[in-house]
């Protein structure tokens, strides 16, 4: 089998056919990989499977934080809501706030121990595809201009937002969805708030900020590394204008918008000039296709569904999307019919997701609060009850399938010792 991208998604994949048996061949555009990116974070359905994958708690020690907590905090400071998250929320799996670099970087050390050094061929573009009777061959621009084509009995295409399978398989999809949101990301050491491993959301549904911890607090300074994510958002009308879309700005540009917000426990624009260095993105995704396969090749992670960050669940459902098609691999053998089968367990239900975090996720619950009292509250019981909160969350671990009764009780995605009948 073929895979187009080395991220997680292609890593996960890889990791997954090693397990159930088939060999594989990762082409990845990058030249050299290393541990780029910010933090990200890995919800118990993700770790669950990569527990299955062999990786344990040790391992993602090495990588990041158990996240104890989520909460929401409003403008003034006040409480929204808070819950306990991982295992302290009666899951059997932790949650993990980790950076997303190290996780590659982890993934691509299996692989290579796994599957041997030369599966990951590193400055290999995969710029399209052509369907055979009995397989696929990738069209491959290499690094120094060269062309080749590289045959596979399936392609599974992880090369991310500006997949070239995905515009090859959808010629007539809209352009990148941008809603009017801005992001500023950054990392800045600091202490720990709240639990000390608290995933929190500060602010209202157009203007806030996230932060949480992606390492322990330093020993002898009691510091870990925050990452933080600041938001505005703007009008739209004349699209995005500030040039490229993975920018370092600097602090003066951002610190204005958050002048004030010092709550003691925390002070939000020391925060900001902590960091080192500051990255501008706009937070996009694009519209659901209708199917994400097409013959022997299907879209996995972001090529199929980039969704907006506010569920904290891209990462995550790329690790699963790798699962689910092992599983199918499994029932169905190295053919379309598992593609298909892998088509209609997730893309329907995780394009709804798509949907669902484009009108902000979990982070609905600000959009409630803004409509209410205008973000300014001194009881949030009498803006909104306990049991509205509590069903608001419920219905978005449902959709994510993060219910916690739901998924302690599902068997393993892949059972143990299960392999693919290769011919």
């Amino acid at each position: 089998m073929l895979i187009a991208g080395g991220g997680i998604g292609g890593l996960a994949v890889a990791l997954t056919l090693a397990q159930i048996g088939v060999p594989c061949r990762v082409l990845e555009a990058v030249q050299t990989l290393g541990p780029l990116g910010v933090g990200i974070n890995l919800q118990p359905n993700s770790v669950r499977e990569l527990f299955d994958l062999g990786f344990d708690e040790t391992a993602l020690d090495a990588i990041g934080v158990a996240t104890r907590e989520w909460a929401l905090v409003g403008r003034n400071g006040n409480d929204i809501y808070a819950e306990p998250r991982g295992r302290l929320a009666g899951y059997r799996w932790p949650q993990y706030s980790v950076h997303r670099g190290r996780l590659q970087m982890m993934l691509l050390d299996a692989v290579h121990a796994r599957l041997g050094p030369d599966t990951v061929l590193t400055g290999h573009r995969v710029t399209g595809y052509r369907q055979n009777a009995d397989g696929v061959t990738a069209l491959v621009e290499r690094r120094d201009g060269s062309r080749a084509e590289i045959a596979g009995s399936l392609l599974i295409a992880a090369d991310g937002l500006h997949s070239p399978v995905r515009a090859q398989m959808h010629p007539q999809q809209p352009p990148v969805h941008w809603g009017g949101a801005i992001l500023w990301r950054g990392t800045t050491p600091g202490v720990p708030v709240r639990s000390g491993a608290s995933f929190v959301g500060l602010g209202s549904a157009r203007h806030r900020v996230v932060l949480y911890p992606i390492t322990p607090p330093d020993p002898a300074t009691g510091l870990a590394t925050i990452n933080w994510i600041a938001e505005i958002t703007v009008d739209t009308a004349e699209g995005w204008t500030r040039g490229d879309w993975n920018r370092r700005v600097p602090v003066e540009d951002i610190v204005g918008h958050f002048a004030g917000w010092n709550y003691g426990w925390l002070d939000v624009p020391a925060m900001l000039r902590g960091a080192r260095e500051i990255f501008e993105y706009p937070m996009i995704d694009r519209d659901p296709v209708p199917t994400w396969v097409d013959g022997r090749v299907a879209l996995l992670g972001d090529a199929a569904h980039v969704m907006y960050p506010t569920g904290s669940n891209g990462a995550t459902q790329a690790i699963v999307d790798a699962r689910v098609l092992g599983a199918c691999l499994v029932a169905h053998g190295l053919g379309p019919q598992a593609l298909q089968a892998y088509d209609a367990r997730l893309c329907a239900p995780v394009s709804a997701l798509v949907l669902r975090n484009r009108g902000a996720g979990p982070f609905g619950l600000l959009n409630l609060v803004d409509e209410r009292c205008g973000g300014l509250f001194d009881d949030i019981d009498a803006v909104i009850p306990p049991a509205e909160r509590a069903a608001f969350m419920g219905a978005y671990k449902k959709a994510a399938g993060l219910a916690i009764e739901a998924l302690n009780a599902a068997p393993a995605t892949i059972a143990a010792g299960a392999r693919v009948r290769v011919p």
